[in-house]
């Protein structure tokens, strides 16, 4: 008898002739997190996956190891299950002895049985109304609810033993990291980016990252928040570089050359040409950003358009049509909320119009943009590039 974990499939499991490729990217992604965890037996059958601790002090880890696995994208639901032998005795008395502190607090429950190995002499409702009467016999007060209760017991019969667990815990949800293609992510220090980069990340999408600095006016402790940001995205993705470049010189220009009230708009077609390099220079297919449509300035519909004239492959805004406090709650749930608060500035807010634009004309941008030579300044910034490889099992490390 031991606890292990069991990983159950969202819509993975409705996919059709490349469900394998899917299955197969989980797989590995999970067994990459139970290596460095402990020894872990990780394996799949009847559309779960099965976490299994091989020595004592990985039975010690099942909580650790539990973390992990519910930042693995294409999980809808987590558990921890006791297991034991196929014996009706046995099962009702592993539920008297542990079922109770796992549904501590419930005052309603109901009992789902599934019975995979068929020669087991009871079919699933008998099992269920053993399980119920003996759960009852035990927990004071509690009622069963079939309908809508607080927490659902379930038990497996398999092909070598019984599993029996409780009030199984949210997966990740999506489909498997990486397999969507590659994008590059706008990272700046804000509430709004690391969300817009979970939520492809949650749909397969492999992240890169870009983040603008404007030292001296932005500091090195703006920096490594966003590299912190980056470390908590890793907790989903595991891995992922962050490009670094310096704006400084571009925005000196700008204040220096241009009219106030489109500096902000300059300043986002040149992080929009500079990610660009990048992004195909890194295989991305597509640039990714926390835009939110009518949310400042810069993200009206014709400031996006401004911005969007220069891309040639797809921009991707997973917020376009979210409010803050949708935002807010998604950044809370991932984690990333606290970090992005801490107020240290990011480039965005050097030099920042009194007045800027909020129905730009495209030809009239492109009037001021040509009085700084645009692409060798977009040359030079991308020279400055520093690149940083972010681990969520690891310390950081600079990329030569």
């Amino acid at each position: 008898m031991k606890e292990v974990i069991l990983c159950k499939y969202g819509e993975v499991i409705l996919k059709g002739a490349n469900r394998s490729d899917f299955e197969a990217k989980m797989l590995k992604q999970l067994r990459q997190r139970a290596r460095r965890v402990g020894n872990f037996n990780v394996f799949y059958s009847q559309s779960t996956v099965y976490v299994v601790p091989q020595d004592e002090e990985s039975c010690e880890k099942i909580d650790e190891m539990m973390y992990q696995a519910k930042h693995v994208f294409g999980f809808v639901g987590v558990s921890k299950a006791i297991t034991c032998e196929k014996n009706m005795d046995v099962i009702l008395e592993t539920v008297k002895n542990h079922i109770p502190e796992r549904i501590k607090g419930a005052k309603t429950f109901k009992v789902e049985s599934k019975r995979s190995d068929k020669r087991f002499p009871l079919k699933s409702p008998e099992i269920s109304n053993l399980v119920g009467g003996a759960i009852l016999s035990c927990v004071p007060k509690i009622k069963v609810d079939v309908h809508n209760p607080d927490v659902i017991v379930r038990v497996e019969i398999r092909e070598h033993e019984a599993f029996i667990h409780a009030g199984q815990e949210k997966g990740a949800g999506g489909i498997p990291y990486g397999s969507s293609g590659r994008g590059l992510l706008l990272l700046s220090g804000g509430i709004d980016s690391p969300v817009a980069g979970f939520m492809m990340a949650k749909r397969g999408v492999q992240l890169e990252a870009i983040h603008f600095e404007s030292y001296p006016y932005t500091s090195e402790r703006a920096k490594e928040k966003v590299l912190s940001l980056a470390k908590i995205l890793t907790n989903y993705t595991m891995r992922m570089r962050v490009h670094v470049v310096s704006l400084t010189e571009i925005q000196e220009l700008l204040r220096d050359n241009c009219e106030e009230e489109y500096f902000t708009l300059l300043l986002r077609r040149y992080m929009m040409a500079i990610s660009l390099k990048i992004a195909k220079d890194y295989d991305c297919e597509a640039i990714i950003t926390g835009e939110s449509l009518g949310q400042v300035a810069s993200q009206t519909m014709k400031a996006i358009n401004v911005t969007n004239a220069l891309a040639d492959i797809p921009v991707y805004r997973p917020l376009i049509g979210m409010d803050k406090e949708e935002i807010i709650s998604i950044s809370r749930k991932i984690g990333a909320y606290e970090t992005s608060v801490l107020p240290y500035e990011d480039c965005c807010t050097v030099f920042t119009p009194r007045h800027p634009r909020t129905r730009p004309e495209l030809d009239k941008v492109i009037e001021q943009e040509q009085r700084l030579d645009f692409n060798r300044l977009v040359e030079e910034a991308y020279k400055s590039k520093e690149t940083i490889v972010v681990k969520c099992f690891g310390d950081n490390k600079t990329e030569e």
